[in-house]
């Protein structure tokens, strides 16, 4: 069974205005990247149940956030986080790749999905968007896992160079979820040390240093596999931000291309005798157009790999 592509065009449609670091050219490099593989399936996003939404978001959230999306121009809902006229479709398209992702895997109609998707989620909090992001994808694929497939174990491995304090917000509460967060620290947004351990002993975050290089990001990385392998988790999640890339203008990590297929394949070898290769990945960060889609890549050919 091959790896599957969940896309949708709405991503590039989601304008954010000239100059925003999240702009749509992300997921087209990426896209004209992958395009011109011949192992990929490529899936179309799913919808995200309501009683799912409400899982994850408060509901008066969710409301505002229906209502937020403007006639014409942008609208700003944070500091950075820019919506216009069809971000819409694009933000629940992006959750709802999860969705799609998830029901394929567990109909067997292919082995693990990358979701190729924007808007991020991993800052969206339970009641508030912020840092480019309005829902949580990884989240509401976690609570469709437990409430749809009755799994027990979600783990969830954010690499992306931000901690992703909307991430942990939704899953800090669910006895049924790990978070697992390496990130560049102090840096945007605040938080995630070891003191955020989750209301469960369900979180582990690894602050790292800005200029972390290759070597000291693996070493650090050895406590994820340990946790994992602790774990034994049934089903894996990766919030797949490419942003600790050495060219990434937003962020200060070393890492190089190669080193996020270092980083899935090491994960999936850690995790594959439990999740039995079960594994969907959600694009984060990464603005570096070059660096992110040759990192997007090396990620897919892990998965490819682990099929």
């Amino acid at each position: 069974m091959n790896t599957a592509i969940i896309n949708s065009d709405s991503y590039e449609k989601h304008d954010t205005g000239d100059g925003h670091p999240e702009q749509p050219k992300r997921v087209i490099a990426i896209k004209e990247k992958l395009k011109k593989r011949s192992d990929l399936i490529w899936e179309k996003p799913g919808n995200v149940p309501n009683d799912i939404l409400a899982m994850t978001h408060s509901k008066e959230y969710i409301d505002n956030l229906n209502n937020s999306f403007p006639q014409k121009g942008l609208k700003f809902l944070d500091g950075d986080t820019v919506i216009s006229p069809d971000s819409k479709k694009a933000v629940f398209d992006a959750a709802g790749s999860t969705i799609r992702a998830i029901d394929g895997i567990e109909n067997k109609e292919f082995k693990n999905a990358f979701c190729l998707a924007r808007p991020p989620g991993h800052h969206a909090e339970k009641d508030k968007a912020m840092g480019f992001c309005c829902i949580s994808n990884a989240g509401v694929a976690t609570n469709y896992l437990i409430k749809n497939y009755k799994y027990k174990r979600v783990a969830c491995v954010d690499f992306d160079v931000h901690w992703g304090n909307g991430n942990y917000d939704v899953m800090r509460n669910n006895k049924h979820s790990l978070y697992i967060s390496t990130h560049q620290y102090p840096f945007y947004p605040g938080g995630g040390t070891d003191k955020d351990k989750g209301n469960f002993n369900n979180s582990l975050n690894i602050p790292l240093p800005a200029g972390t290089n290759s070597e000291e990001y693996f070493n650090a990385f050895d406590r994820v596999l340990d946790r994992l392998v602790n774990y034994k988790p049934d089903f894996l999640i990766f919030s797949a931000g490419f942003d600790a890339h050495k060219d990434d203008p937003l962020a200060q990590f070393k890492l190089k291309s190669k080193d996020f297929y270092e980083i899935t394949k090491r994960t999936l070898a850690a995790t594959n005798e439990f999740t039995q290769g079960k594994v969907i990945s959600i694009l984060e960060g990464g603005y570096d157009l070059n660096a992110l889609s040759e990192s997007a890549n090396e990620h897919v050919n892990a998965l490819v790999e682990f099929n």
